[in-house]
């Protein structure tokens, strides 16, 4: 099987930084199945709109190595008193350290 495959299978043994399954894709698309029966139950489009930006953030905040848990947490402490045209400074890429 592998040998009538050769040529398909040759970069990923030429390039050690190729990988020969998409786990990494998986894994990140877990979240998002096992909550899909918790989508019937958004309430409204306007209410899967912003689930659906809330799993953006979380995803990109993980994407850019910050705990989104703490990202949150200290995004929404300091909305209140945050300049709305100095918004974009808090997104989970300008924390990145």
């Amino acid at each position: 099987y592998a040998l009538t495959r050769m040529v398909r299978l040759r970069p990923y043994l030429d390039h050690g930084i190729l990988e020969l399954d998409n786990n990494t894709a998986e894994r990140a698309m877990r979240s998002v199945a096992i909550g899909r029966k918790n989508y019937l139950f958004v309430g409204s489009q306007t209410g899967g709109k912003a689930a659906a930006i809330a799993y953006t953030l979380i995803e990109t905040a993980k994407l850019n190595g910050v705990d989104p848990q703490a990202w949150l947490a200290d995004t929404l402490a300091r909305i209140p008193d945050y300049k709305i045209n100095r918004v974009d400074d808090l997104l989970p890429w300008k924390t990145a350290s």
